[in-house]
């Protein structure tokens, strides 16, 4: 089933991305969530001329997200966890400590376009990838220390 994207959703694609999904997945979640819509030849051309209408507004975010990229790509952080003795992490750092790290620096960043390559549940050296748009994405190196 093709269907246009309304929303970005994880791991599938962006706002007004076109993709085949499975028709149960597109039938039973994403339609009745409103996240995406049937791909019919007349929501392709009202999609077509959306897009075209909003070319210039799309470049701005974009160079917005360049620009934001450029800053984080010199950030280097560094997060507290408490560990036993051994090092191994209570529990485990995920993207909203992250985001915390990062919002310290004065850099709004939503935690959901934050993802991690491998779970963090030791002390040491790990990088995140954050997608500021569909083109634009950083890696960030962080540093997991004992409290």
């Amino acid at each position: 089933m093709k269907i246009i994207l309304k929303e970005d959703v994880q791991r599938l694609g962006f706002k007004d991305d076109v993709v085949e999904v499975r028709d149960g997945y597109g039938r039973n979640y994403l339609i009745p969530f409103g996240k995406a819509v049937v791909a019919t030849e007349s929501a392709l051309k009202v999609l077509a001329e959306n897009q075209r209408q909003r070319a210039h507004k799309l470049a701005k975010i974009k160079a917005d997200a360049e620009a934001l990229a450029a800053v984080l790509a010199e950030v280097k952080l560094t997060i507290g966890a408490k560990t036993s003795s051994t090092g191994t992490i209570f529990g485990s750092v995920n993207s909203i400590q992250i985001a915390e790290a990062i919002e310290k620096l004065g850099h709004n960043i939503d935690r959901k376009i934050i993802e991690l390559k491998e779970p963090v549940k030791e002390v040491g050296d790990y990088t995140a990838n954050i997608n500021l748009h569909k083109e634009v994405i950083v890696t960030i190196p962080f540093t997991v220390v004992s409290e």
